[in-house]
């Protein structure tokens, strides 16, 4: 049954059936739906896993890009936090930015290969 002719169907039940079971209906509807988007989800996705498996290779620069924004806000952050907690805690920020420099160079280690 489509999505349309499910919808048909409850709007057409919530006039049989009252308002009282209204709450039913929908629930019951939403169900469904939630179920046909996951089975759609599902086959998009069955159809791009050979494309995937297929490409290989290092990971798109995009990725590349929002990780190296997301670890310098997140790095710059962590600085301020450590700086304006104390001095007890900056000896944490060497630490902090080597993690950030080994998680980068660990991702884009396979640039250029393949």
């Amino acid at each position: 049954m489509s999505t349309g002719d499910e919808l048909k169907a409850a709007v057409s039940a919530r006039r049989d059936l009252g308002p009282e079971f209204e709450d039913a209906i929908v629930e019951s509807f939403l169900d469904k739906m939630g179920k046909e988007v996951d089975r759609r989800v599902d086959e998009r996705l069955a159809q791009a896993a050979p494309k995937a498996a297929v490409r290989g290779g290092p990971p798109p620069d995009g990725h590349r890009l929002a990780l190296a924004i997301v670890s310098l806000s997140l790095g710059t952050l962590a600085t301020l936090a450590l700086v304006f907690s104390g001095e007890e805690r900056a000896g944490y920020l060497v630490w902090i930015w080597i993690a950030i420099i080994v998680v980068n160079v660990v991702f884009n280690g396979s640039r250029g290969k393949g």
